[in-house]
């Protein structure tokens, strides 16, 4: 898989990709990532890619034509724009995303992007959250982080996501490790019986009980939480 990275920070994703899971990804030649920096699209003396916008207010926008220019090269890859108005990022979407050859992450930066990029030159806005951040480098990441692990191969044991939360719209239940005691606190007893048939058992009331509590909104409506219909 190929990810083009938009960004006029490049240098923030070295560590990042250098590391864990990821970098033996991109090492083994599995993963591709490469960048794109609007700066090397702009014509004035100090590489400019912002500006006041229309109308007043603050801060200042990203301008249109740096990030066109960028992206013109990029129309045949799926583009997605990281910005607070987009849809929100869910497992769905990374199933999805990781299904493609070619995905371009665009990163926004000050108060954001010209609108004109949003309308005309990506495929879909994508938010990672109800809150606001400096730009789209870090949920970048987290698309990339996301996306790796589904590829063929990554992940060591590919049964560890099929049983993870968010599959089959439940959480997935609590894990334990050795020692079976620490502090006083104990292993639940049933994991420790050898018991597979009642471990399982458990398991399945743990992801049930921990999404009721605590994402009730991923369950549908015939589960006796109220649905968004």
């Amino acid at each position: 898989m190929k990810i083009h990275i938009v960004t006029i920070f490049p240098e923030f994703f070295e560590s990042a990709l250098a590391v864990s899971l990821v970098g033996k990804a991109i090492e083994s030649g599995d993963l591709v990532v490469e960048f794109h920096d609007p700066r090397d699209r702009t014509t004035d003396v100090h590489r400019s890619v912002d500006d006041a916008p229309y109308g007043g207010g603050a801060g200042m926008v990203m301008m249109v034509e740096p990030l066109a220019k960028t992206l013109d090269a990029l129309m045949h890859t799926h583009r997605v724009l990281f910005a607070a108005a987009g849809t929100p990022l869910d497992q769905h979407a990374i199933d999805r995303l990781a299904k493609m050859d070619e995905v371009t992450l665009v990163c926004g930066r000050y108060e954001g992007v010209d609108h004109r990029i949003a309308e005309h030159m990506v495929d879909e806005e994508v938010s990672v959250g109800d809150f606001v951040m400096l730009g789209g480098e870090v949920a970048a990441l987290a698309v990339i982080e996301g996306v790796t692990r589904l590829l063929p191969g990554v992940v060591g044991n590919p049964v560890s996501i099929e049983t993870e939360s968010f599959r089959q719209g439940l959480l997935e239940e609590p894990q334990y490790t050795r020692p079976a005691s620490f502090r006083g606190w104990d292993v639940p007893e049933v994991l420790l019986s050898g018991d597979h048939a009642r471990i399982e058992e458990w398991r399945a009331e743990q992801r049930r009980a921990r999404t009721v509590a605590v994402r009730p909104d991923l369950l549908p409506g015939d589960d006796g939480i109220a649905s968004d219909d």
